[in-house]
């Protein structure tokens, strides 16, 4: 990637960018969303998921009111699709066991 181009203050709103994308991206493969680049495998841990969500959630508070305007939205609109697809992943873990319950019946 070349940032010779950009002023000090674009490279700044580059990595922070960057930075929302590595989270959204640990989140994603949490969630079973994306595959593990290391094992090649869809793998599930909410544990993880919720990590990453919490740590965009911290930088979204400790930078109100200090982001230009694509950047919160960007890190706004983030936020909204991992948490709903947090929520998603949660209540499909709920009730798996009772749907399995069901077909024992």
């Amino acid at each position: 990637m070349n940032t010779d181009n950009l002023n000090p203050e674009q490279q700044d709103q580059l990595l922070c960018m960057m930075l929302i994308q590595q989270h959204q991206q640990i989140a994603m493969m949490g969630l079973g969303k994306l595959q593990n680049p290391a094992t090649g495998e869809m793998e599930k841990d909410l544990s993880s998921a919720k990590y990453a969500i919490d740590t965009l959630n911290m930088l979204d508070k400790y930078t109100k009111g200090n982001l230009p305007q694509e950047l919160k939205g960007f890190l706004d609109q983030t936020l909204t699709t991992l948490r709903l697809n947090y929520a998603d992943e949660k209540k499909k873990g709920e009730s798996t066991p009772s749907e399995e319950s069901k077909s024992e019946d």
